[in-house]
């Protein structure tokens, strides 16, 4: 699997380096996880490898600036969580991580992709954007979507019913291609998917890592949650053996799924200059993360050789709103 970088037009690889040391995040009720170590290139494929309920999930949020971690260090592109977690968010983006991302069975693939241009365009899009004229932004819109779903490789067009077909009636491989096509509107420098592998066959698991191993060719920095890591990815893994006084006093586990993350700390967030998030925003914008928290659990990082409806949006905007016909820019995309 290629792992070099593409360079930007500056000469600079678009992916981000991922370094981590003794990178640690404690909850209300104990360690989610717990001295993991990263060392990653730009444009890697970056696989997070370890049993449900060991962290996983929490580690990715860290490393994309979506909660606070409690110790250790970490360094992500140059931006250092938490004082950056808020420009850290900016240019990540996150896929199929559950109560964060989840897509509305009820919608069709083309809604989403509409509503997703309109919040790019809303919160996303440097304000210079907003003097373009209508057209111009619809057919950046288009743009921006049908190269999404090309790197993502979902063809509207094979659906049953194209871009009207129904969340509900996509199979598990669809959904996360849409998910991910979505994350990628952004046009992140760092991809973050969650359960990248949960729910596939064998030949669905090959298919998700060639797709993500390509996304990391193409320059962009790749972070997967996995229960098994890929050949050729820089794996992480979040199921060492437990640390010494993590336990509770009567022995049992001091992790607990579903505990939100412990937002104490002496350092402060950028966000007062950046989106205005508070630092210990986890995860950002009233968005709810599913904390895999367990034991404490040592991580180290190797590099493997080959062998419910949603009406509005942020601020109370409606999702169907058509400001300006942002919410039609893709109405030619994918149209059955």
């Amino acid at each position: 699997m290629d792992q070099s970088p593409r360079e930007t037009a500056h000469g600079a690889p678009r992916g981000l380096a991922v370094t981590a040391r003794g990178f640690g995040l404690r909850g209300p009720r104990g360690w989610a996880f717990r001295d993991v170590d990263v060392d990653a290139a730009p444009g890697s494929l970056i696989a997070v490898e370890g049993p449900s309920g060991s962290g996983r999930t929490c580690l990715l949020l860290a490393l994309t600036g979506r909660m606070k971690p409690t110790e250790g260090v970490a360094e992500v592109g140059g931006l250092k969580p938490p004082r950056r977690m808020s420009a850290l968010r900016r240019v990540s983006a996150l896929a199929n991580v559950a109560g964060v991302t989840d897509l509305e069975p009820a919608l069709t693939v083309g809604e989403h992709l509409r509503e997703r241009a309109l919040l790019q365009r809303r919160f996303g899009a440097a304000p210079r954007a907003l003097l373009r004229s209508r057209a111009r932004r619809r057919a950046e819109a288009r743009e921006a979507a049908e190269a999404a779903l090309t790197a993502a490789g979902l063809d509207v067009a094979a659906l049953p019913k194209g871009a009207r077909t129904a969340v509900r009636d996509l199979e598990r491989l669809e959904e996360l291609r849409l998910s991910i096509a979505l994350a990628l509107m952004s046009g992140p420098r760092l991809l973050a998917v969650d359960d990248a592998d949960h729910k596939l066959s064998g030949a669905e698991r090959a298919e998700v890592w060639e797709l993500l191993g390509s996304l990391a060719a193409s320059g962009t920095t790749v972070l997967a949650v996995c229960s098994e890591a890929p050949e050729g990815a820089v794996v992480v893994s979040t199921a060492g053996p437990a640390k010494p006084g993590t336990a509770d006093d009567d022995g049992t586990s001091a992790g607990d799924t579903g505990d939100t993350a412990e937002t104490g700390g002496p350092a402060a967030d950028d966000s007062a200059a950046g989106d205005g998030t508070p630092a210990d925003a986890a995860p950002e914008d009233g968005e709810r993360a599913e904390h895999d928290g367990a034991a404490a659990h040592g991580g180290t990082a190797e590099r493997r050789t080959p062998a419910d409806g949603r009406t509005t949006t942020r601020d109370g905007v409606p999702a169907a709103e058509d400001e300006e016909g942002a919410a039609d820019a893709l109405a030619e995309t994918g149209r059955s």
